[in-house]
This record gives C-alpha cells, sequence and structure tokens, in this order.
C-alpha cells in the first residue's frame, strides 16, 4: 500500500525550495529522486512515485527554482542553470540524508542528474535514468522550447489552459483525463489581471542566452561510471537517434530503450514505462 506524498519545503542553497515526499508504508532501504523537465513541475513524476512507493522506495519530486512552489530566483541570469540545480540537489539530498539513491529526470531534471552524478553527488546516485535527455539536445528543438516558455502564454479560463496543455504536450503520449487534470492544476497560477498561466517564472529562459552551452555535456556524459537508463520518445526532436545509440556506445554505455507513441518526453505514467524504471531500479539490487 502506498502512503499519501507529504507536501514539504526545505532551504537549499538559500532558496526555498518545494518537493514531495513519498515515503512507502514498509522501505526497502533505497530512495529515488525524481526531477522533471524544464517548465513543469515535480507532480508530472506522481505516477512514477506511486509506482516505486508502492514497491517500496522513497521518491522525493522537487520543484525547481522558479517553478511550481519553489521560490522564484531573485538573480535569473545566474541561478537558473544546470550548476546552480545541481547545488539545490545536494543541499537536499544532505538534509534528507540521502546518503546513495537513484535519479530519474525527464528532460532538464536528467541532464541535472547527469551534472550531479559527475560532480556534487558523485558516488551517491547509483543508477541513473534519462528520460529524453542526453549530452546533446537539437538546436532545434530548443527553438521550439524556448518559444512556447519564454513567453508563456495567458488565458481567461483555467478550462481555456487545460486546452492549451493538451496541445503543447501532446508528445508526452497517452494520459488519462484524471492524469491531465493534475498536469493543468499543477501547472496554473493567476496574474495580477485574473488570468491564468503556467506556474513557472518565464526568466528560467534566460538559462538558454547567459549559459548557450548549458546542455552540451558529453565530457560529463563520458566520465559517468554508474549504470543507465535512457528512454527515447520514438518522435523526440530533442534527442536525436544519432545521439541515443552515441550514448549506447560512449561513457557508460547506456541501455537505451525506445519509447513507441511519443516524442518528448514520455510522460512515465502508463505500466510499459513504470516497469521499465522499476526493473532497472530493481537490477542494482541483484
Amino acid at each position: 500500500m502506498t502512503a499519501a506524498p507529504l507536501s514539504r519545503y526545505l532551504s537549499c542553497a538559500g532558496r526555498e525550495i518545494h518537493f514531495m515526499d513519498w515515503v512507502p508504508d514498509t522501505h526497502n532501504g533505497s530512495s529515488v529522486i525524481a526531477w522533471h523537465g524544464l517548465a513543469r513541475t515535480g507532480r508530472d513524476m506522481d505516477a512514477l512515485a506511486g509506482h516505486l512507493c508502492a514497491q517500496g522506495y522513497r521518491v522525493i519530486c522537487p520543484d525547481t527554482i522558479g517553478r511550481g512552489l519553489s521560490q522564484w530566483s531573485p538573480d535569473p541570469s545566474v541561478e537558473y542553470c544546470l550548476s546552480f540545480y545541481a547545488h539545490l540537489a545536494r543541499s537536499l539530498a544532505d538534509q534528507l540524508a540521502l546518503d546513495r539513491f537513484h535519479w530519474v529526470g525527464t528532460s532538464m531534471g536528467g541532464a541535472i542528474g547527469m551534472v550531479c552524478a559527475d560532480g556534487l553527488l558523485r558516488g551517491r546516485i547509483q543508477r541513473l535514468v534519462l528520460n529524453d535527455i542526453g549530452p546533446k539536445i537539437a538546436d532545434a528543438a530548443i527553438e521550439r522550447i524556448r518559444s512556447y516558455a519564454g513567453n508563456p502564454a495567458s488565458f481567461a479560463t483555467v478550462s481555456e489552459l487545460a486546452r492549451y496543455f493538451r496541445t503543447i504536450y501532446q508528445p508526452y503520449g497517452f494520459l488519462s483525463e484524471a492524469q491531465w487534470t493534475l498536469l493543468t492544476e499543477s501547472s496554473v497560477r493567476r496574474l495580477p489581471d485574473g488570468r491564468v498561466t503556467p506556474h513557472y517564472d518565464p526568466a528560467m529562459v534566460m538559462q538558454f542566452t547567459a549559459y548557450p552551452q548549458d546542455y552540451d555535456r558529453w565530457p560529463e556524459y563520458e566520465r559517468l561510471d554508474i549504470p543507465v537508463l535512457c528512454l527515447r520518445g520514438e518522435s523526440s526532436d530533442l534527442l536525436l537517434a544519432d545521439t541515443a545509440q552515441q550514448m549506447s556506445e560512449r561513457g557508460p554505455r547506456a541501455q537505451v530503450v525506445t519509447v513507441a507513441g511519443c516524442g518528448h518526453a514520455p510522460a512515465l505514467n502508463v505500466p510499459e514505462q513504470l516497469l521499465c524504471v522499476q526493473r532497472f531500479m530493481e537490477a542494482g539490487n541483484e
């Protein structure tokens, strides 16, 4: 039986970070940090966290600074970058006394995991799941993301925002009606004029101008000495097939799994994807 998650806050690297803490009734001794994508929140990981928690894993799902219920950065050109996010991750792991744990990251969350596994959390991350992200991402995808994330749309009603989300996140693949509702309701904030918009700081896209090479991470990837699972949406425009192939041949030689019916990025919410991640985690216990 899965316990209800706790909504918690901690000060990490001087910033308040919100996270969902999924604590199982019976802990198997393993913990997981599950980190969301660029313009999303930790609630995207609810399905995965609930599944893993039922298997005895404690699962920590943070909102990155500037997203969801976490503090917005007062210094966006400096703090909205992978190196600062890695400092947040280490502080969070330290305060939660997570000595060794697994990491699952979607898109940006996976890039943070790569940086941490080669740096501030080296030796503590046991297994790394990269959900539709690699050490190189396609330039066209960056421009697509910047086109909507840097200037978020606003709407008069939540229903209109929900329809917008269904359009831009269609590449996630299948989501149930309840999952679409959760995605919307955990991703909405109201503006001073009463309209609603996605729940993140638009300034977070400054990462792409202040740190234009922030997602070029082949050196870090090739130094990884832990097992890596890479899930790639079969029609992803961000993680190209050639890059995924190179990931299977270089560095840690990732196990690459192509996820049918998805682009960028698989939602980690259906049995096939959940079991794929679970089995990868369990392989470390054999």
